[in-house]
């Protein structure tokens, strides 16, 4: 019997012309939840409807068993426990979290993977002690260049078993508003979101605000582990290096007015006047306005944005812009801007669908 060299399954790669979604992809989907459009109705995401992506398992982990060990390239290395880390100054803040890949699933070619759309996404209150004070505790070296992050999630991705571990600049790591977080809307951290103790870096795609958190090593040279190096880049061609994902780029989500089909989720509503309502972000910079258009893109009405929140900059703001819904079909779409620019309403492709903040578009059907 003629054998072949067995391939593994995990290699990341496109889909071929036509390739709907498959089971792998399909199992992802139900493990990963997205929130629903809907709930963008709330300033803070109730945690049953924040997204959620968890690469490997959920570990089991044990409160109290579990450590921290803050190591590498310190003075005074350090381990801590959940009681010791409450013990610390501790603070509260409201920060938007969004994956890295969200919006791949509509990207063509399409990027296997994870299948989102556009619901990878959520805005919580975290709760835990700033991060920058316990590096300073343990003494960075001065040839400090980059933190690792381990948490306790282990599995195979890329052909390579591993821990999952992403590394931030030493910089970012020592922004006061990194939090080590143990609380979530002011209950524990459930354990779809990284209890005991996750990484919480405000502006960052959600890659890096690692989960089940049992490591923090600084060190003297880049990290190059997979999360980093392989894993999370732009690029077109697959041998290219290509450039780190880092902050969010800016997006913003209407809410989908009236009422959905239930199979295809197309919208239908009543003609008259209509309160188009959303949520808008950035991570790079403010942002600067939103605008809506009803006719698929070909004019544009300015919403209006709610004012920033001093008490919260890292998370979603509120817009509204009125509408007189007339019989027929439309379609809506809505795009946000900061100071380094607007959404794009074209693609712009990448081979792991990463930081793909492609418009949203939205058809409707007006009734008579």
């Amino acid at each position: 019997m003629a054998t072949t060299e067995p391939t593994h399954r995990g290699r990341a790669r496109i889909a071929e012309p036509g390739e709907g979604i498959g089971l792998d992809e399909l199992a992802l989907a139900t493990r990963n939840h997205g929130m629903p459009l809907e709930a963008l109705r709330y300033d803070v995401t109730p945690p049953g409807l924040h997204y959620v992506l968890t690469h490997y398992d959920i570990p089991a982990v044990d409160p109290g068993d579990w450590s921290l060990e803050v190591g590498g390239a310190v003075a005074r290395p350090l381990r801590l426990d959940l009681d010791a880390l409450r013990r610390r100054p501790a603070v509260t803040a409201r920060v938007l979290l969004e994956c890295a890949g969200n919006g791949r699933a509509r990207l063509e070619p399409r990027p296997v993977s994870q299948p989102w759309l556009l619901e990878a996404v959520g805005s919580a209150e975290w709760t835990g002690t700033p991060l920058a004070p316990l590096l300073r505790e343990a003494g960075v070296s001065p040839g400090a260049v980059d933190v690792a992050f381990t948490g306790a999630d282990h599995g195979v991705e890329g052909g390579r078993e591993q821990d999952y571990s992403r590394g931030l600049p030493l910089a970012e790591a020592l922004r006061p508003d990194v939090l080590l977080a143990w609380g979530m809307n002011g209950a524990p951290l459930p354990p779809q979101h990284g209890a005991p103790l996750r990484l919480l870096v405000p502006g960052w795609y959600g890659m890096a605000h690692v989960k089940w958190l049992t490591r923090i090593e600084v060190l003297d040279r880049p990290f190059t582990g997979f999360q980093n190096a392989v894993a999370y880049r732009i690029k077109v061609d697959a041998h290219e290096a290509g450039v780190p994902v880092t902050r969010i780029a800016p997006r913003a989500l209407l809410a989908p007015p009236g009422w959905p089909d239930f199979l295809t989720r197309e919208r239908f509503l009543r003609p008259g006047p209509v309160a188009l309502t959303g949520r808008a972000w950035s991570g790079r910079a403010p942002v600067t306005g939103v605008e809506v258009s009803t006719d698929g893109g070909a004019t544009w009405t300015p919403a209006h944005l709610a004012p920033a929140d001093p008490a919260h900059p890292w998370t979603w703001r509120a817009w509204t812009c009125a509408w007189d819904a007339r019989p027929g079909r439309h379609e809506l779409v809505v795009r946000a801007a900061d100071a380094e620019g607007a959404q794009p309403v074209q693609q712009r492709w990448n081979r792991q669908g990463m930081a793909n903040n492609l418009v949203q578009r939205v058809p409707v059907t007006v009734r008579q």
